[in-house]
């Protein structure tokens, strides 16, 4: 592949290669983009030929950039976040923020703790906007999947901005109503375990089960934490909660005190210069006063 004459690339040919190389899909990065998949496929093409060698590789588990398309898409990026920093800039009143902000967390901390928190943004930035995406797995900020995350976790990536909200305890809890009222009976075995373990089969509270009741299977093994608590409350089982969910409840009963061995930290995760950018900076710094632990 020869290019005959220098390629001028352009700011459109960067945004399909960021766009292609953040997803790894055609169809993925069309739906970025505003345009179909034949249509990424074909600047791609165009871009290749021009550049004179090729700048992805096509395997069966995506589109993956190689040395070049890395280092374009890096520059596309730096491109984008300039741009985005010049709009910020360009809205000189606070209340005049607009935008989307993506957060990501777990479902148990977006409705215990992230969600209840943005409340109070709504009246002061009535123009922002946001997208909450739950899972287990820590989306990529790196790749601009989401510009906030709010993770579970002693060991934060290293490359992302990160405050430690607080550490995250937890305890083993019984419906009130149920017929469990003191650990020693679930010592004895007398009551049924709910846990994730399929789900989070590392998670502090399910390694701490197995090594302190390793003969213990769970009746019913959930996808969250925040099902965990749900079925205790219902009265279905015994399991291990985070304080900042049980307590205040009157439908649960701790069992125990906080677990020293569980203890994890809840981090507040955002990519360096997604930092900069006005709105996201806004929804950042609020998390890190109005998110509390007990």
């Amino acid at each position: 592949m020869i290019a005959p004459t220098q390629y001028q690339l352009s700011s459109a040919d960067l945004q399909v290669l960021l766009a292609l190389a953040r997803t790894g899909s055609l169809a993925a990065a069309g739906e970025r983009l505003g345009v179909d998949a034949s249509t990424v496929f074909r600047s791609v093409q165009r871009i290749e030929r021009g550049l004179g060698q090729p700048l992805f590789q096509r395997t069966r588990g995506g589109w993956l950039p190689g040395e070049l398309g890395q280092a374009l898409a890096a520059h596309a990026e730096t491109i984008e976040a300039a741009l985005e920093a010049a709009r910020s800039d360009a809205q000189l009143q606070p209340q005049s923020l607009s935008g989307s902000v993506r957060i990501t967390s777990t479902d148990t901390v977006m409705h215990a703790l992230v969600a209840p928190a943005l409340k109070p943004l709504q009246a002061a930035h009535p123009r922002l906007s946001f997208e909450l995406a739950t899972g287990n797995e820590l989306a990529s900020l790196t790749r601009r999947d989401a510009d906030i995350a709010v993770r579970a976790t002693k060991r934060p990536p290293p490359h992302l901005v990160g405050k430690q909200v607080g550490p995250i305890r937890v305890a083993v809890y019984a419906a009130r109503k149920g017929g469990v009222r003191r650990f020693a009976e679930v010592e004895a075995g007398k009551s049924d375990w709910i846990a994730p373990d399929d789900a989070l089969p590392e998670h502090p509270s399910v390694v701490w089960r197995k090594r302190r009741f390793p003969k213990a299977v769970p009746r019913y093994r959930v996808s969250s934490i925040l099902s965990v608590l749900e079925l205790v409350a219902l009265g279905l089982g015994v399991g291990v909660v985070p304080l900042f969910l049980a307590e205040g409840r009157s439908d649960l009963v701790r069992l125990t005190e906080a677990l020293d061995e569980c203890e994890t930290e809840l981090w507040l995760l955002t990519h360096p210069e997604s930092r900069h950018l006005r709105r996201v900076g806004t929804v950042y710094s609020h998390l890190a006063q109005a998110m509390e632990l007990p």
